[in-house]
């Protein structure tokens, strides 16, 4: 009893003493998981390390009612720390930072104040960085992972990603987003394609019951169960308008549902998901493999006729066939001992090379036949007008055993494998997604207590390591390139970039050949073209130059760069080709082409000017300072900054660009000079140290030219009276200009662009003018950061971009 007592009296001093309040200058150890916590007001939630693997960790935002704390947001969930030695940090400087091992940094919220500030968690879970006064400079509501909880906001900035599986909480493959369509859609994205699957893909919006005219983009759920999007999609929870604890998560599965907290079992109990038909959702099946669902078994993949399975574990590589495809190969002799095998009530969701209305069975037959190798086999289902859809598959993708599904599916086989080979088990005892229990694949060695000599050695084996693998990395990808990469090749290259990879043939047909009329831009790395690829989507493709010393290079480099990358400033890539010698990459399409295609007319009016150059000033930015790694662009230019449908900035063109560690920002060895001639800082040409710094310099350049109508790569004229008319460079002529003037409205008339006609705002010019100035001085330190800019600019804008 007397033992009792003290527990009870014990577990009453720390709930008393736990505190909801990090103050600046203090730290949570990853060492002390029980006392360095953060527990909101009404103990419901707390924030602290999160054990999410052998001595790794993650800091998270716990449920802490449930028999087990349940994470509702991760800092760092691809990135987990190690457990000795690692910190949170609440520096002087006002930035909340993850040091990994007491000297990495891993994460940071890069904010910055001199006013006092304070990391509180609310009772909603919301974790927020702000002032004394309440200003909030970061909050983690603004950057959700696989939950979204009561009054927190989805948007098109913030989305939701699930998890790897059940116990590996790093980024999975399925996402709840808001899509350019102002539609509210489940995505998935594998390794080797993506695809949208919810609401129906086939449907309309307004068939799916969704608007795509609204400009919120929203989406919340409420306390009562309710979800409420938009674009017009409902949804309520089972136990609607109980008030009680709740979530909605993007499970590893790729269904989105609402949990809600069963007080006395101290249980999450699912209350609404919104597909009913598990096999509807994408990739849970790999290639050649179909999804069942039985009301005992559940979820389950099995093979098609004449296939084996890949790996057992993972349900997602698919299935291989038994046979040698060759055997399907369209010479006459071969073609003879083909026959198809009927699946009933099967169907196969999108990947056919067209949709063809046929009258009968035995034209869809001939159809397939006559396109050879590109068929492996046909569905067939009615139309209502009493004829059939032929769609001819190049690839099985997305199967699923339907009864709901008034067609069937004639697969393509060897006869020989037709007779050898048994019908598969529909709902034998396989997991179709057994890699969602598998644990996190990445651990730490454990640190001895006493051996600060054997941490150093770790620490300098894992950098070994790591370096070594960067070289076998780049020597596979880089000196193999006599041949086409087989598929282990392709995964490996997918699976660092998670983009769609396009065939060299789908891209060729989408430019017609690559042919002069689609050409859109061009330049030393490549060629860029307008395509219309095979969904209708028009793109902006880019063939690096084959014969260019860094062709290969530029390509991995743009690559693993905008892989990383998300920013409504900065260029959507959608995927890429790799096949021999051929490098293509694949971009979103601008409308309105580059910003050099406009400074020479007068389509471009002072308010668009403004707002792009502070639109580019936040996509720097974040490139330098906002994201996972620091990255130097190396060639901001006019003819690098696209311009959208409504004439918004997004900056492209990263082929040049520079990777650096966070603790390599104060310089990098380049191994050559990178820019264009006008644009470059000195410090290319003085051999001085390469930091973010250039990229200033170079945005201070296209500021000026923007203003001013003139280009840097040329002379201007100044009369300097006494002494006659004088050429100049740009920034020496606008300084001339400037120093000459009397007052300000005099030199603002003297150098803003003739084709503006007077049209603009002489405070915003000024502004600009003196903001490009600072950018542009000879001494690096003397120039501001992109963040600074972007600061100095955000007052004066009245039409401002949001980041």
């Amino acid at each position: 009893m007397a033992i009792q007592v003290l527990l009870l009296l014990l577990t009453c001093f720390a709930t008393s003493a736990a505190k909801d309040t990090l103050s600046q200058g203090s730290s949570l150890s990853v060492e002390k998981p029980t006392t360095d916590i953060l527990v909101s007001a009404n103990g419901d939630f707390s924030a602290g390390f999160f054990q999410v693997g052998d001595n790794a960790f993650c800091f998270s935002v716990m449920f802490t009612r449930s028999q087990t704390p349940t994470p509702v947001w991760m800092a760092n969930r691809d990135q987990p720390l190690n457990g000795k030695s690692s910190t949170l940090s609440l520096l002087k400087s006002g930035n909340l930072i993850l040091i990994d091992a007491g000297r990495t940094p891993f994460w940071s919220t890069t904010t910055s104040s001199s006013s006092e500030l304070h990391l509180k968690l609310n009772n909603n879970g919301n974790l927020l960085l702000q002032t004394s006064q309440g200003t909030v400079l970061w909050q983690s509501f603004d950057s959700p992972t696989d939950t979204l909880l009561p009054g927190q906001k989805l948007t098109d900035q913030a989305f939701l990603l699930s998890s790897r599986s059940t116990t590996n909480f790093s980024s999975g493959f399925y996402k709840l987003f808001f899509d350019t369509d102002n539609v509210l859609k489940c995505l998935y994205k594998g390794p080797n394609i993506s695809s949208v699957y919810w609401p129906t893909p086939y449907n309309t919006a307004s068939t799916n019951g969704r608007s795509t005219f609204n400009i919120s983009r929203i989406a919340l759920l409420d306390s009562y169960g309710a979800f409420l999007s938009s674009d017009g999609f409902q949804s309520n929870s089972t136990d609607y308008l109980a008030t009680l604890h709740r979530k909605l998560v993007m499970d590893p599965d790729g269904n989105p549902r609402i949990y809600s907290f069963n007080q006395n079992r101290k249980m999450w109990e699912v209350t609404w998901q919104a597909i009913n038909a598990p096999c509807t959702v994408h990739g849970l099946c790999g290639a050649n493999s179909l999804c069942a669902y039985h009301p005992v078994n559940g979820r389950t993949c099995y093979c098609m006729q004449g296939f084996k399975v890949k790996d057992p574990n993972d349900w997602t590589q698919g299935c291989v066939p038994e046979f040698d495809e060759e055997q399907l190969s369209c010479s006459r002799k071969k073609n003879a001992s083909i026959d198809f095998v009927i699946l009933p009530s099967t169907e196969f969701y999108g990947y056919e090379s067209k949709v063809y209305n046929v009258a009968s069975l035995i034209q869809c037959r001939n159809i397939c036949t006559q396109l050879c190798d590109n068929c492996k086999g046909f569905q067939l289902s009615f139309n209502n007008i009493r004829t059939y859809n032929c769609y001819p598959k190049t690839v099985w993708l997305n199967g699923r055993d339907s009864p709901d599904f008034s067609g069937d599916t004639y697969l393509k086989l060897p006869k020989q494998t037709l007779l050898s080979s048994k019908k598969p088990l529909k709902h034998s005892p396989m997991e179709c997604s057994s890699r969602l229990s598998q644990p996190l694949d990445r651990f730490y060695q454990k640190p001895r207590r006493n051996s600060t000599l054997n941490f150093l050695l770790w620490f300098a084996s894992a950098v070994g390591a790591l370096e070594l693998t960067a070289i076998l990395a780049v020597w596979f990808f880089l000196f193999r390139t006599n041949k086409q990469p087989d598929h282990e090749d392709q995964r490996l290259l997918l699976s660092a970039t998670g983009f769609q990879r396009f065939s060299y043939a789908e891209l060729k047909r989408a430019t017609k050949g690559f042919s002069h009329s689609h050409e859109i831009g061009r330049g030393s790395g490549g060629v860029v073209y307008k395509g219309k690829l095979d969904d209708d989507r028009f793109a902006a493709i880019k063939l690096l130059s084959s014969d260019a010393n860094q062709g290969e290079a530029e390509f991995l480099a743009e690559l693993s760069t905008i892989g990383m990358l998300n920013h409504m400033n900065l260029i959507d890539m959608w995927g890429y080709c790799v096949e021999g010698k051929h490098r293509v990459l694949v971009y979103e399409y601008m409308e309105h082409g580059s910003l050099a295609d406009y400074l020479s007319s007068n389509t471009l009016d002072w308010k668009k000017r403004f707002d792009v150059a502070v639109g580019t000033a936040k996509g720097l930015a974040y490139l330098h300072e906002e994201c996972l790694e620091w990255v130097l662009h190396c060639d901001v230019k006019p003819q690098n900054i696209l311009l959208d449908s409504n004439f918004q900035p997004k900056v492209a063109d990263f082929g040049l660009s520079k990777l650096l560690n966070r603790d390599e920002r104060a310089g990098s060895g380049f191994s050559r000079i990178r820019g264009t001639r006008g644009y470059m800082a000195p410090e290319w040409v003085y051999n001085l140290p390469i930091t973010s710094k250039v990229d200033v310099y170079s945005y201070g350049i296209v500021v000026l030219e923007m203003v001013t109508g003139k280009s840097a790569m040329e002379t201007h004229s100044l009369d300097l009276s006494s002494r006659g008319i004088e050429q100049r460079r740009l920034v020496t002529w606008v300084s001339d200009v400037i120093n000459g003037a009397p007052k300000t409205e005099f030199w603002v008339e003297a150098i803003a662009d003739p084709k503006l006609e007077g049209e603009y705002e002489i405070s915003q010019v000024e502004v600009l003018v003196k903001v490009a100035l600072q950018c542009v001085q000879d001494d690096m330190n003397q120039r501001p950061s992109m963040s600074q800019v972007a600061e100095m600019l955000q007052p004066h804008g009245k039409t401002l971009l949001l980041c």
